[in-house]
């Protein structure tokens, strides 16, 4: 008899939206992962839950993640610490609010509420903004939430059997561990993140180091969660390094200070440099963010794709291995799409979005250089 119907390698939270979809679907699931539930990339991110529109398949992928999350909120235990906080896009300039008005459209257009504010009305939204910037966007449906815990209630939830073993191969309905023996399910599905291939050769993916600084308490300083309309093009360009505006207000009181982007392999320890100027971006927009005390830095490694959108489905060349990895900066958005997608084909059942634009052998390994 097989040890599982379905053994998900990896216990972030990709792999635990993995597992509570797929039990929902009847099928018996163990997760294997050395590290504790929800500790390693999912520990290292921001938290952001946002619609976004860089393409219409990234839109479709996480206005239904989104969906799906409000959906659970009211179920959420307060440790998981969600709130609906809403994103404010912030123009740097005027001819950033022309993407300001087309992202609204883009939005409205879609079923998404969204609002062009001018200068006034984003001072008074948040008055700690520099008073000189033109204005923005403002979305109220987006929110924010504490990743790990919601990964380890996605966990209990499901009650997914989950082995504190590591995987080195899997394939043809195995998954061996690193002291020689082998589990065996009908489905593998790597859900391991920057490291997923290093356990399914050929995947598209690359690891994008990225830093968080988070302050001491500055509670009302900042409500909504607020970044740079240039954010796009930081996120999802292809330059070796770069920085973009980015602020969460956590329920704590604390700020949470974002974003850079590095393609440096795996290479650990705290960049000063890029901090730095990550720091100096988040003070042109919020000028007594000069005043705050950062009490912590901390990096993590994205697993990014080169067209910035998630492998979900099945492996080339083996139908028993499924891939629920590449989101970028985006997993904790996606996460539960990712798994309903998986357990949409687990069950052979219709998914409310189309699938293929995640199809894994869309796009080629190496096209990162």
């Amino acid at each position: 008899m097989a040890d599982a119907d379905v053994i998900v390698v990896g216990a972030g939270i990709i792999g635990a939206a993995c597992a509570y979809f797929l039990t929902q679907a009847g099928a018996r699931v163990v997760i294997v992962d050395p590290t504790a539930p929800g500790t390693v990339c999912t520990a290292a991110c921001m938290g952001h839950l946002v619609v976004m529109d860089d393409s219409e398949a990234q839109f479709a992928l996480t206005a239904y993640s989104c969906r799906l999350w409000t959906d659970l909120a009211a179920r959420l235990p307060r440790p998981a610490e969600y709130e609906p906080r809403g994103t404010l896009w912030v123009a740097s300039t005027r001819e950033e609010m022309a993407i300001a008005e087309a992202k609204s459209a883009f939005y409205r257009a879609r079923g998404v509420e969204a609002h062009v504010v001018t200068q006034g009305e984003m001072a008074a939204l948040e008055p700690a903004l520099d008073s000189s910037l033109p204005g923005g966007l403002w979305v109220p449906g987006d929110s924010v939430l504490y990743a790990t815990n919601a990964a380890r209630w996605l966990l209990d939830q499901s009650g997914t059997t989950v082995l504190r073993e590591e995987v080195v191969a899997m394939g043809g309905g195995r998954a061996t561990l690193d002291d020689g023996r082998d589990l065996e399910a009908s489905v593998i599905v790597n859900a391991a993140g920057a490291a997923a291939p290093a356990l399914t050769t050929g995947l598209p993916i690359e690891p994008r180091k990225g830093h968080l600084a988070i302050t001491d308490r500055y509670p009302g300083v900042l409500t909504r969660q607020t970044l740079e309309l240039g954010y796009l093009a930081s996120a999802h360009g292809q330059a070796t390094e770069s920085v973009a505006f980015n602020i969460q207000p956590r329920a704590t009181g604390q700020m949470l200070i974002g974003s850079s982007r590095e393609f440096v392999g795996f290479a650990p320890g705290v960049n000063r440099a890029i901090v730095g100027k990550m720091l100096e971006r988040a003070q042109r927009f919020v000028p007594c963010a000069r005043d705050w005390h950062v009490i912590r830095i901390w990096t993590g490694f994205r697993p990014c794709t080169p067209d910035n959108l998630p492998l979900i489905g099945p492996a080339p060349g083996d139908a028993t291995v499924w891939i629920a990895a590449g989101h970028e900066g985006l997993g904790i958005t996606t996460s539960l799409a990712t798994g309903r997608l998986l357990a949409d084909r687990w069950a052979a059942r219709d998914s409310a979005i189309d699938p293929v634009p995640f199809a894994v052998d869309r796009v080629a390994a190496g096209a990162h250089g």
